[in-house]
């Protein structure tokens, strides 16, 4: 099976403490994610940036957020030390869209890890599945905004299988790779 491994989001936006979108199990997640990545042949970064000029609903949303209004070459929004590789950059919650479908190709299925389970990497299963894209995300390799709200999400994601599939590392690594 030929497969394309997609990081979703894994930014000091997230991983730092004081930022106001610290995902807690963050740095529980690094582990898995590098032996993902180290496994994987084709690999995808994503991240999350703020648009020029917001519009729409998100401009409600970084009047909540201003911080985050930042260029996509500010500190937050790089990839954490030990992630790096082939990367695209949205600025929307799911990360599916031309340049990741691009990336992924012929593959026959799109395994996801990252943050947020319950935001960044649901939008971009759903996106993809919705696309036709088999996809399959690593429950033990995501970190939601608390462990209830990753449960709540893989729970979510399994209500669309054949599309999405939640699998461990382990499973992903057996078969895969």
């Amino acid at each position: 099976m030929k497969a394309h491994l997609a990081v979703i989001d894994m930014q000091y936006v997230f991983a730092d403490p004081q930022s106001p979108w610290f995902t807690p199990g963050f740095e529980g997640v690094m582990a898995p994610i590098h032996k993902l990545a180290a496994a994987f042949r084709n690999v995808t970064f994503t991240r999350f940036v703020a648009p020029e000029r917001p519009v729409g609903a998100w401009r409600l949303y970084y009047q909540r957020w201003p911080f985050a209004v930042q260029p996509p070459d500010a500190e937050i929004y790089q990839l954490v030390d030990g992630l790096q590789g082939s990367t695209v950059d949205e600025t929307t919650f799911g990360k599916w869209g031309p340049d990741l479908a691009e990336r992924v190709g012929d593959a026959d299925v799109l395994v996801l890890a990252g943050v947020a389970t319950d935001c960044c990497v649901l939008s971009t299963a759903l996106a993809a599945a919705d696309a036709g894209m088999l996809t399959w995300i690593v429950a033990d390799a995501c970190a939601g905004m608390d462990d209830a709200a990753h449960e709540r999400a893989l729970d979510i994601a399994r209500g669309y299988s054949p599309h999405i599939e939640v699998k461990t590392l382990d499973e992903v690594l057996t078969c895969c790779v």
